[in-house]
């Protein structure tokens, strides 16, 4: 078991749980991951949480499971990385990352895949890949922190911390009680209609990719669909 799966009453929980390791993504967590990812969205899960278990949230990829493996394995095992952060960002519902600890390259793509982090004060966010002599890490950061940010991070690999992540926007909040902070998010998701809920994450990320104009007409969309389903304003 490379990862916890849990759901209760509407509410999925995602647990990176390879502590020995530092919950360091391997191929196998990679697969995981997708399947935990393919089951909430199955039981129509109202809101996903991904944390780490441990006292790290995740130390990077496993360079260890990269000892004497072909440049073929290496390039399928990053695909399949790909594949899994692809997936967070899919999700139809609202997904928020619990982040205690270290969150280091691969951590900090599946984090920053959610949408939107929470940290305790004691969080740090590196992206240290450029300094191991490899590539990743270099395509959400830039858009969420700037690209000159993101290159400070990456060509030094220095940390942010938590109350440097936030006023940079890679995080939501900082709190002291993540499972509090959860508590809080899942009943607020909960009290709101799922579908509007939905509508509104899909919007958004529709609409940063557009012009004024085509964010315009998405949103439009999405009211357009939400009238079609007489759930107009809590409406049955």
């Amino acid at each position: 078991m490379t990862v916890a799966y849990s759901a209760a009453a509407g509410v999925a929980t995602i647990a990176l749980d390879r502590p020995e390791a530092r919950n360091a993504l391997n191929l196998e967590m990679c697969e995981a991951l997708l399947s935990s990812l393919e089951r909430a969205t199955a039981e129509d899960a109202r809101v996903v949480f991904i944390r780490g278990n441990g006292p790290t949230f995740c130390g990077g990829a496993d360079l260890k499971e990269r000892t004497g493996k072909s440049e073929q394995w290496v390039r399928e095992r990053r695909l399949k990385a790909f594949a899994a952060y692809e997936a967070i960002e899919a999700l139809p519902m609202p997904c928020i990352a619990l982040v205690h600890g270290a969150a280091i390259g691969s951590g900090v793509e599946i984090a920053a895949a959610c949408d939107f982090i929470v940290a305790t004060p004691q969080a740090t966010f590196r992206t240290p890949e450029a300094q191991r002599g490899t590539v990743g890490a270099t395509q959400r950061l830039p858009r969420i922190l700037g690209k000159r940010l993101a290159k400070d991070m990456m060509f030094t690999g220095r940390a942010l911390g938590a109350r440097e992540a936030q006023e940079a926007g890679l995080v939501a909040r900082v709190v002291q009680d993540l499972d509090a902070a959860m508590a809080e998010i899942a009943e607020a998701i909960l009290k709101a209609q799922p579908l509007a809920m939905r509508l509104a994450k899909r919007t958004i990320d529709r609409g940063i990719e557009l012009d004024p104009r085509g964010a315009r007409e998405a949103e439009i969309e999405a009211i357009e669909e939400q009238l079609a389903s007489g759930q107009w304003m809590g409406k049955k």
